[in-house]
């Protein structure tokens, strides 16, 4: 059950109700989350500043969807897990590794690898290593795609945490 009511862009008021009145225009409509997001205009404006922000980032979107997979099973939104186990599956990712990533890994070990470091950076930044970082660049991957890791972590923790709180659960109309 829903712990916070969602909001439309005739009930949300001020920054929100632009915010929701623009991606009803553009979307024609607007999911649980975002519309409860609009409780709070920094939360939802964040949110979309971060999600669009994200779509530009070099890390292959098959990678980020597996590392969005590990977070959101350590994380334990039901809500996300499902979204990006969907999203890896349209991405044709296949069932193996859809299975690995809940676990943190993959058969490859450049995506392993990455996706370890995406569980530090959201378990405990501090353990991450001047190795680890010089270990992905060997696999390939530039600094701008490490970075971006950070950002999907990010995206990841605001979109679970507020999901976890507000009580929106798989079943929901909960999509952006």
């Amino acid at each position: 059950m829903p712990r916070l009511t969602t909001l439309t862009p005739d009930t949300a008021v001020g920054a929100s109700r632009d915010l929701l009145a623009d991606l009803v225009s553009r979307h024609g409509r607007i999911g649980d989350m975002v519309s409860t997001m609009a409780h709070s205009p920094a939360v939802l404006g964040g949110y979309l500043q971060l999600s669009r922000a994200m779509g530009r980032a070099k890390l292959d979107r098959r990678i980020s969807e597996r590392i969005s997979i590990a977070v959101q099973v350590q994380q334990g939104c039901g809500l996300c897990l499902d979204a990006h186990v969907s999203a890896a599956r349209a991405l044709g990712v296949d069932e193996e590794e859809i299975e690995r990533a809940r676990t943190g890994t993959s058969a490859d070990p450049a995506i392993a690898a990455i996706t370890t470091l995406a569980l530090q950076i959201y378990r405990e930044p501090t353990s991450i290593t001047d190795e680890q970082v010089t270990a992905l660049r060997a696999h390939g991957y530039s600094d701008r795609a490490i970075a971006d890791v950070v950002g999907v972590v990010a995206l990841n923790v605001l979109t679970g945490a507020f999901n976890l709180l507000a009580g929106l659960t798989p079943g929901s109309n909960a999509g952006a």
